[in-house]
This record gives structure tokens, sequence and C-alpha cells, in this order.
């Protein structure tokens, strides 16, 4: 079992945390499992990897369900919680980097039924078969297919299309953060999609919209009056650290112990069509 737990952990955490977008949760999971695991008969365990994965996604539908309850009560946009990641997989890494989805699409995830969203997971993220993930889920193969066609329609996204994101490079964040600290309103417009939304998460415990703001004019105008509501208030005693987030390149600002924000960043032909800012403090704990 000590085996099992070094070779499966990681794997296992990156399922249940794409699943319910919790780290606690997802870590809930994985021990709940591996403690299950202990009586389970050798003979069940003769496929490891697809018994361990169908165990944690079962313990996740009941999650999901408890936790639509309570988001729909939630003060604000609910965005899953962002976990930092190192820059490579390693035997300690909590998370398989390559099996992530972008933080967007994590985001997204919110709009499908648990049953889509783990048909959405494993196909997209940890790259399972149709015929494995229809045994995994006790579904015929023609309703996985019909599921997943169903969650990229409500996530909009068509068939064929790439769920990949554009990466934001150092030096596009580079001129984003000295078009904010400059003030240069022209800069900062050149760098924003015309569509483009801002989407923040403060829970009713930090300051934030309870609705996405959208339209470049607008995003503009409230990333300014943020950038410069955070140097007032904190007198210029603050950090912003461009870190590996979820896979990928994010921003976090901070004041001494204390973590603001973090911030992701979504490209679309090298403008910000999508940022998602996380502020409560509850969520920024792995940050």
């Amino acid at each position: 079992m000590e085996e099992l737990y070094d070779q499966y952990r990681a794997l296992l955490f990156t399922l249940a945390y794409q699943l319910t977008g919790s780290v606690e949760d997802a870590e809930d999971a994985v021990q709940d499992v591996f403690f299950k695991a202990f009586d389970v008969h050798p003979e069940r365990l003769e496929k490891p990897k697809a018994y361990l994965c169908k165990m944690v996604t079962n313990h996740c539908f009941n999650l999901q369900k408890s936790a639509r309850k309570r988001r729909s009560v939630y003060v604000g946009p609910w965005l899953p919680e962002p976990i930092r990641t190192p820059d490579a997989d390693t035997l300690e890494t909590l998370v398989v980097r390559r099996d992530l989805l972008s933080y967007g699409m994590l985001a997204l995830l919110e709009r499908l039924t648990p049953t889509e969203r783990t048909v959405f997971v494993l196909r997209e993220a940890l790259s399972f078969d149709y015929p494995e993930i229809a045994e995994l889920l006790g579904k015929r193969e023609a309703n996985c297919r019909k599921l997943m066609s169903r969650a990229r329609s409500k996530m909009g996204i068509s068939e064929g299309e790439t769920i990949r994101a554009d990466a934001a490079q150092m030096e596009w964040i580079s001129c984003f953060l000295i078009s904010l600290e400059q003030g240069n309103v022209d800069q900062l417009l050149s760098l924003l999609t015309e569509d483009v939304m801002f989407i923040a998460d403060g829970g009713g415990k930090a300051l934030a919209f309870k609705h996405p703001v959208q339209t470049r004019d607008h995003v503009a105008r409230i990333l300014l009056d943020g950038f410069q509501s955070i140097a007032r208030d904190y007198q210029g005693n603050f950090l912003i650290e461009v870190a590996p987030l979820n896979g990928e390149t994010g921003i976090v600002i901070r004041s001494k112990d204390e973590t603001l924000a973090a911030i992701f960043i979504q490209l679309r032909r090298g403008k910000l069509a999508r940022m998602h800012a996380v502020r409560n403090p509850d969520k920024l704990a792995r940050v």
C-alpha cells in the first residue's frame, strides 16, 4: 500500500483537486481513499490506477453536491483555490503539472454537472480514453462522448477546438505591470481585448466586485484604480511577484506576511481576454 501511495498520490490529488476546486477537499479525498483501500482485497487492486481513480471520483461526487449548495450562497463569484506548482514534477510534488488544466479552464468547470465535470477532467486533463472513462463511471461509451460534447458546449468550447490558452510570457507580464505602475492608460488598453473580462473572488472577506467586470474601458479603469488603491493603502509597502501557480505563470501580490491576491492571466492572440483574481484569504494559504 505504501508503494501504491507513493506512485499514485500526486495523480489522485490532481484528479480530486480538479473535480472539487479545493485543496483541502482533494487532500481529504486522497486520504480517505487510501484509508479505505487498506481493506480492499488484493485481487480488486489488479488495476490499481483505475480502481483508485474510481474511488476518488465517487468520493468527489458527494463533495461536489454539497459544494454546489454552499456556493449558491457564496458572496460574489466563486473561484477555485489556487495552488503553487514547481517548475518540474518530483516525488514531493503535490500535483502532476502535465495533468493540470489551466486555471481559466478550471473556473469554467463550475458550469458543469458533477458527471460532466468528471468526464471532462478524465479526458482532457488525465488523457483517459473513452472506454476507460465508461468503465470507471459505469456508463456506456456513447453516453460518455455525449457528456463530453455537452460539457464543451456549456464551457463555450467548440468541437475540435484546443482547450489550451495562450501562455503569458514574462515580457508581456512585465509590460502589463509597468503600465499599471506608471498609470499608462493607453498602453494598458493596448494589452486588453475588446471583450476582456475581470473576475474577482473575495468571498465577503476581502474587497472584490460581486459580478464580473467586462469591456476594455471598464476593466482598464478597475485595474488602474485597484493598483493605486493598494499602493495608497499599504503606502508602497507591497510586493508583486511572478510565481508558478497551477502549472502556469501567475501574479501574487503580498504585503509583509500577508498574501493579498493571486492573479491568473488568460491571453487571446497576445492580449488579455480574461483575468481571475483570488482575494479570499481562506484560499491563499497554498500561495
